[in-house]
C-alpha cells in the first residue's frame, strides 16, 4: 500500500511538471506590452532603500508611462512612490537623507524638480524653470542643487520662417537647429528657492558634477572657435561661488566627458576617446585620472583596448567600469597607480550600468538573453537579485538558447555572432534570419533582445553578427571599415552563413536578412552581393549616399570621413558606398523597406529610394513608414506592429518548401 502511494505521487508530480513545462509558450509581438522597464537606480544615502524607475505601456493611450519605486536592501518590500499620468524620471536622494527628488512635467509645461519627504506626504514643486532642464544633483551639504539648463525658446519667432545658419543644422528628434539657444549651468538655493547662474557666454556646459566637499564644480564644454564642426570635449573645474572663472584641465582634440570625482577630491576620472579628430565614430572611451588641478592625465585602460564606460570611484586609488569585450559587458576595476585590471563580474550576461553611494553599497543593472534588466546588490563583487518586476512573465516563455558562435570571412577575419536557436527546435537545417545591428559601432551581446526572441520563437535561427566596426574586438577591429561602408561588413556576414551552413545548423535556400539604421544600410550591401538570401526586411537605411550631404545628421563625418563630394575626386568614395543603389539591378531578394516619418538620423529618403529602385526593376517590395516616428519607433502599437511585418515578411518567402 505505502509502495503504491509512493507511486501515485512520483506520477503525481511527474504529470504537474510536464502539465507545467506545457503551459509554458513561445513568445509573441503583443508580449511587448506586459514587459516592463527598470532603470535608474539610486542607492539611499544610509544603505537602506534603492530607488528606481518603471516604465509600462498604456494600451489604451498607446504610451509608456513612468513611475518611481522603491527597494529595501534585503529585497523583502518594494513600494510604488509617485502615480501620475504625465510620469516621473531621474530619482535622487538628497545626501542628508531627507528627500527623494524627481523630475516632471506634471501640470504641463517643462520638466521641474519636485520633493518627496520622507517622513511622507505629497511630492511638492520645487522649482518653475523657463527653459529645459536637463540634469541636476545635489550638493554635498544638501542645501544647493546643480542645474543643467538649455535656455528658453524665443516664442516670437515660433510662428514665422525657421533662419538656419548654423552648420550643423539638423538632429533627430530635436529636428531643425534653428536657434542659438545655449545650455547653461546654474544654482538653485532650497532655503530661498533663488537661482544663481553659474556660467554664461556662447558655449554649451554639460555632465556637471559636484566635488566631494561641494566647494568646486567640473563639467564639459566645447570651446573651439565652431563646435558644429567637431566633436571636441575639454573638463573644466570652477568654484561653486557665483561669478568664479573656469580653469580648462584638458586639451584633447578629441572628447574628454563622463567626470567622476575621487573620493579625496584630489583627482578626476574621466573617459577620453581613442581618435583626436574631428569626429568620433569608430572609436572606444579610454578610461582616464587628471588631478583635479591640473597637469597630464593618465591613460589607465589604453593597453586593454577595450570600450570603457560607467565609470565610479571603488576609493582614492581603485575605479569599477563597464568593459566592451566580444559579445559581453563585464564589470572590471581599475588600479590607477599600476594600471592593473581585475574582472570582477563576467559571463554571459550584460551590465547596463553600476552605481554606489557613501555608504560602500553598489548595485548594479543586470540583463541576459532569458531575462530584461533588474536591479542588483553587488555584495562582496557577488550579484543578489533585487527586483522581479518581469519574472513572472518570463516564467510562463520558453525562449530560445542563444550561444556565441565564431566564423572566418574570406579574407581571413575572425567574427563572433550570436546564434538565437528556437525552444525545442533540432539545430539542423533551419530557416534563418541573420539580423543585424546597428550603429555600427556596437555590438550584439549577452543582453535581453526581444526582437531577436520574437523571430526565434517563429522557428527561425537568428543569427547577431558582430561584423568589422563592431566594438568589444579593440580599436583596429572598429576602424577596419572606415570610408569603406558595406564591404568588409558583407564578407563578414557571409562567412558567418558559410560557417552555418556548413555545419548543418541553417537552410541554404531559407535565408533572410534585416536590420535597423547601419543594419539597414548593411541589409541593402548584402542582398546587392548575395542572392542567396531570399527575404529583407531593411529598416532606416540610407542608399545614394551622395544624397544625403546636407540632408541627414552627420555632416562631420561625412567632412572627416568621406570629404567633401566637390574636393580631391571624393566622388569616387562616395559612389563606392552607394554600390545597393547604383547596383539595385543585382537584387532580386524580396525586399521590405520600413522608416520613421520624420527621421533625421537617416532620413526616409534612403529608403524611399531602395523601395523605388526595386520597385523600377520589378523586384517584391513594400514600403512601410511610421508616421511622426525619428529615428527610433517609440509608439508601442508602432512597434508591435513592426514584429509583425517582420515575422509576415520572413513566413511569406522563407517558409516554403524548396
Amino acid at each position: 500500500m505505502i509502495r503504491t502511494k509512493y507511486i501515485l505521487l512520483i506520477a503525481s508530480l511527474f504529470s504537474f511538471s510536464f502539465v507545467q513545462s506545457q503551459t509554458k509558450r513561445q513568445l509573441i509581438p503583443s508580449d511587448i506590452y506586459k514587459l516592463k522597464t527598470v532603470g535608474d537606480g539610486q542607492i539611499s544615502p544610509e544603505g537602506n532603500w534603492v530607488a528606481y524607475t518603471l516604465t509600462t505601456i498604456d494600451s489604451a493611450k498607446d504610451k509608456r508611462n513612468t513611475d518611481l519605486w522603491m527597494i529595501s536592501w534585503d529585497g523583502k518590500e518594494s513600494i510604488q512612490l509617485t502615480n501620475s499620468p504625465e510620469g516621473e524620471s531621474s530619482p535622487r536622494w538628497s545626501p542628508d537623507g531627507k528627500y527623494l527628488s524627481f523630475t516632471s512635467s506634471r501640470q504641463g509645461g517643462s520638466s521641474q524638480i519636485y520633493l518627496l519627504n520622507r517622513m511622507g506626504g505629497e511630492a511638492i514643486k520645487l522649482t518653475e524653470v523657463k527653459g529645459d532642464l536637463e540634469e541636476y544633483s545635489w550638493s554635498p551639504d544638501s542645501k544647493k542643487i546643480l542645474m543643467t539648463i538649455k535656455d528658453p525658446e524665443d516664442t516670437s519667432t515660433k510662428k514665422g520662417p525657421m533662419i538656419i545658419d548654423r552648420y550643423h543644422f539638423k538632429q533627430d528628434v530635436q529636428g531643425y537647429l534653428h536657434d542659438h539657444r545655449k545650455t547653461h549651468l546654474y544654482l538653485f538655493n532650497l532655503n530661498d528657492k533663488k537661482i544663481d547662474t553659474l556660467t554664461r557666454g556662447m558655449f554649451d556646459e554639460g555632465g556637471a558634477r559636484w566635488s566631494p566637499d561641494g566647494s568646486q564644480i567640473a563639467f564639459v564644454s566645447n570651446h573651439t572657435e565652431d563646435p558644429d564642426k567637431n566633436e571636441n570635449s575639454d573638463i573644466f573645474v570652477m568654484s561653486s561661488t557665483p561669478g568664479s572663472e573656469a580653469k580648462q584641465l584638458t586639451t584633447w582634440k578629441g572628447t574628454d566627458n563622463n567626470i567622476q570625482w575621487s573620493p579625496d577630491g584630489k583627482s578626476i576620472a574621466y573617459l577620453q576617446s581613442t581618435t583626436d579628430g574631428n569626429f568620433i565614430m569608430y572609436d572606444q572611451p579610454i578610461l582616464s585620472v587628471i588631478s583635479s588641478g591640473g597637469g597630464i592625465p593618465k591613460l589607465i585602460s589604453k593597453s586593454l583596448d577595450r570600450p570603457v564606460t560607467n565609470i565610479r570611484w571603488k576609493d582614492n586609488e581603485n575605479i569599477l567600469g563597464l568593459v566592451t569585450d566580444d559579445c559581453m559587458r563585464k564589470l572590471s576595476s581599475f588600479n590607477i597607480n599600476n594600471n592593473a585590471v581585475t574582472n570582477i563580474l563576467t559571463g554571459e550576461k550584460s551590465i547596463q550600468s553600476i552605481e554606489t553611494n557613501p555608504s560602500g553599497k553598489w548595485i548594479a543593472s543586470i540583463t541576459s538573453p532569458y531575462a530584461p534588466t533588474d536591479i542588483f546588490a553587488l555584495e562582496n563583487n557577488t550579484p543578489r537579485k533585487l527586483t522581479t518586476i518581469n519574472d513572472e512573465f518570463i516564467s510562463q516563455i520558453n525562449f530560445a538558447s542563444v550561444e556565441k558562435v565564431s566564423s572566418k570571412s574570406k579574407d581571413g577575419a575572425q567574427v563572433s555572432s550570436l546564434l538565437f536557436s528556437p525552444f525545442a527546435k533540432e539545430k539542423s537545417k533551419l530557416p534563418a534570419v541573420f539580423f543585424i545591428h546597428g550603429g555600427p559601432v556596437g555590438q550584439d551581446e549577452f543582453s535581453f533582445d526581444l526582437t531577436r526572441q520574437i523571430l526565434a520563437a517563429q522557428g527561425y535561427a537568428v543569427i547577431g553578427v558582430n561584423y568589422r566596426g563592431s566594438n568589444g574586438r579593440g580599436i583596429d577591429y572598429c576602424k577596419a571599415i572606415y570610408a569603406d561602408w558595406g564591404n568588409k561588413e558583407v564578407l563578414d556576414i557571409q562567412g558567418a552563413a558559410n560557417n552555418l551552413i556548413a555545419k548543418g545548423i541553417i537552410d541554404s535556400n531559407k535565408m533572410g536578412i534585416g536590420g535597423w539604421s547601419y543594419g539597414g544600410i548593411l541589409t541593402d550591401a548584402t542582398i546587392s552581393r548575395d542572392q542567396r538570401f531570399k527575404a529583407a526586411a531593411s529598416g532606416a537605411g540610407s542608399a545614394m549616399q551622395l544624397s544625403l550631404y546636407g540632408v541627414d545628421q552627420y555632416i562631420t563625418q561625412f567632412d572627416n570621413e568621406i570629404g567633401a563630394p566637390w574636393k580631391d575626386n571624393n566622388i569616387e568614395k562616395y559612389l563606392k558606398i552607394s554600390y545597393p543603389f547604383l547596383h539595385a539591378d543585382k537584387i532580386k531578394t524580396p525586399t521590405l523597406f520600413m522608416v520613421g516619418e520624420k527621421d533625421f538620423n537617416v532620413p526616409a529618403v534612403g529608403s524611399e529610394q531602395m523601395y523605388q529602385a526595386l520597385r523600377s526593376n520589378g523586384v517584391p517590395t513594400g514600403l512601410i513608414i511610421y508616421p511622426g516616428q525619428f529615428h527610433g519607433i517609440t509608439v508601442p502599437s508602432y512597434q508591435m506592429d513592426r514584429l509583425n511585418r517582420y515575422i509576415g515578411w520572413f513566413d511569406k518567402y522563407l517558409k516554403v518548401k524548396s
